[in-house]
């Protein structure tokens, strides 16, 4: 227990449940959106800010002793969006006096054919890849300049309660719920690393409260590899339906991001689904914990959060 502030900004899946975790260890927690609201605990602070402006980031943050960055934005206009957030948030830690964390994807070891091992060089590849490279670079050199204690926190394709926009979201497992087919992308049969969401905020809070972990990037740990197909017949199991699938085609991704900008933007990504894709996470296992979610544990909790109708 501890009575130094935490402050989460972003209160998405991951950042609801990051504040569950510090909420039940006793931390009092401010959670920071952008409308103010967020769905957490009463005992919890939840005030408005816009973190792209560093003086309301510097507000949002006084008094903390920890900032955790789990913002998130739709794959709309990444280069432009990401880098003010990313320096709003590192200026609101620096203020502060506080540690940051940052959630991080693993975007920015683009297409690779072996296992992602934190020390991967960072891509240039496309424009979200390299953006979450310019991201890392940027918590990294004020990391090194002595502004702010960071790190980063990196999570596979996640899945859990809550969540919208994964390949385990609503697109799949949400419209398994429907009684309706799931869609993925790619091939279903090869296999991939993803993070349950809980483990992310286990692992979040891992890295703050040590010392030595700052400077460093930390893959999360995750359960073994599946592949799509077998994790959604868990799926399909737990609701006790016949699983069907529906792959998406490059060319019909084309045609719906013709009107839909997300999924234009989701075309640079098709790479993480057309080849095994695996996350090791040995290192941060080696310094901390490896007792992932297992898939079984985590669809059964995830599966009810979707609504059937």
């Amino acid at each position: 227990m501890s009575d130094e502030m935490s402050v989460v900004l972003g209160a998405g899946p991951v950042g609801q449940a990051l504040t569950e975790l510090l909420v039940d260890d006793g931390r009092p927690v401010r959670v920071v959106t952008r409308s103010g609201r967020a769905n957490v605990a009463d005992e919890v602070e939840v005030v408005a800010g816009d973190i792209t402006d560093s003086n309301a980031a510097t507000r949002a943050c006084a008094g903390a002793s920890v900032v955790y960055g789990c913002v998130g934005l739709d794959y709309v206009g990444w280069p432009e969006k990401w880098p003010p957030m990313m320096e709003g948030m590192l200026a609101g830690a620096e203020s502060a006096g506080a540690r940051f964390v940052f959630m991080d994807n693993c975007y920015m070891y683009g297409p690779v054919d072996v296992a992602m091992t934190e020390d991967l060089p960072l891509t240039d590849y496309g424009k979200k890849p390299a953006t979450r490279s310019k991201l890392t670079r940027m918590w990294q050199e004020a990391h090194t300049a002595g502004r702010v204690e960071a790190a980063s926190v990196r999570a596979s394709d996640f899945y859990g309660a809550g969540v919208s926009a994964s390949a385990l979201g609503d697109t799949s497992i949400g419209r398994m719920a429907k009684g309706k087919s799931a869609q993925v992308f790619g091939d279903p049969d090869l296999p991939h690393s993803f993070t349950y969401v809980p483990d992310i905020a286990r692992a979040l809070i891992s890295v703050a409260d040590v010392d030595d972990a700052f400077g460093q990037a930390w893959n999360v740990p995750n359960a073994p590899d599946r592949t799509m197909r077998d994790i959604l017949t868990l799926v399909a199991a737990d609701l006790d339906r016949e699983l069907k699938i529906q792959a998406m085609p490059k060319w019909m991704l084309s045609g719906v991001g013709v009107f839909n900008a997300n999924v234009r933007e989701m075309k640079e990504m098709l790479y993480q689904w057309e080849r095994p894709f695996h996350v090791d996470s040995s290192r941060f296992a080696e310094r901390f914990w490896s007792d992932a979610t297992s898939f079984e544990d985590g669809i059964a909790t995830t599966v009810p959060s979707y609504p059937t109708s």
